[in-house]
């Protein structure tokens, strides 16, 4: 696992930001956002993606959450706004059901997988080829669809070993732990969940579920997204998060 740690002598929360499935790069400007705001900031590569090694411990999401934890703890910070996007919004919340130090001070899940919501089933992503995975992804599919034919060998190989790797973590059951919903309600740390509403992997109606599941959720949709509402649309979703931070 690597981080990027950046630290300010302004008294401002640290905050952890965890990728999904698509790797460090999907949340790049998340950090940056924060970063340049002068918070301390963590974005660390969890282990088996982007070609880092996984340990043979690690076989799931609630290891990622114990790792993530233990790094807070290590690294002796509280009030910790822990930020996921799809799979690493479900670390997220495996994290807060697991706190008992008390070291997240607020949560936000972007676009979060982990639940299971009967009337709204997860897309199965493993399922879908890379047109597909696109339709289902973004609101402008057009714009970020990129020809697997046309990708760099290792940029190819970095995708393929991610998957690989989401594949053995999160696929049995398939992108949630059947114990996280009912978990979620003893969380009492305030918990954004920010939802693309184009979103047709994980759809509007599931956040709402997921926010309602939480003790104390809310739920902001944002228009012309998809998945990854800080790629498509980073300006209102960081004013969305901000605003809620400061309130």
């Amino acid at each position: 696992m690597t981080t990027d740690i950046k630290t300010s002598n302004h008294a401002r929360r640290p905050v952890l930001v965890l990728h999904g499935g698509g790797g460090s790069a999907t949340v790049a400007g998340l950090a940056q956002h924060f970063s340049s705001a002068e918070a301390p900031t963590l974005a660390p590569v969890h282990p088996g993606w982007d070609g880092t090694p996984r340990p043979d411990w690690c076989t799931g999401i609630d290891d990622l959450a114990f790792t993530y934890l233990h790094l807070l703890e290590d690294s002796d910070l509280t009030d910790v706004v822990v930020v996921g996007s799809s799979l690493g919004g479900w670390v997220a919340a495996e994290m807060a059901v697991r706190d008992n130090a008390r070291r997240i001070g607020r949560l936000v899940l972007i676009d979060a997988v982990g639940i299971d919501v009967p009337s709204e089933p997860i897309t199965d992503f493993f399922a879908l080829d890379p047109r597909a995975a696109a339709e289902h992804s973004w609101h402008e599919p057009d714009r970020f669809y990129a020809d697997p034919a046309t990708l760099p060998a290792e940029e190819l190989a970095r995708r393929q070993g991610n998957m690989a790797t989401m594949r053995l973590l999160a696929g049995d059951p398939y992108m949630h732990d059947p114990k996280l919903m009912r978990r979620l309600g003893r969380v009492r740390q305030p918990a954004l969940l920010v939802w693309g509403e184009s979103d047709r992997i994980v759809t509007p109606e599931y956040g709402a579920a997921y926010a309602n599941a939480f003790g104390n959720g809310r739920l902001e949709v944002v228009p012309e997204a998809g998945h990854l509402p800080h790629i498509e649309q980073p300006d209102a979703t960081f004013a969305l998060i901000d605003a809620w931070l400061r309130a």
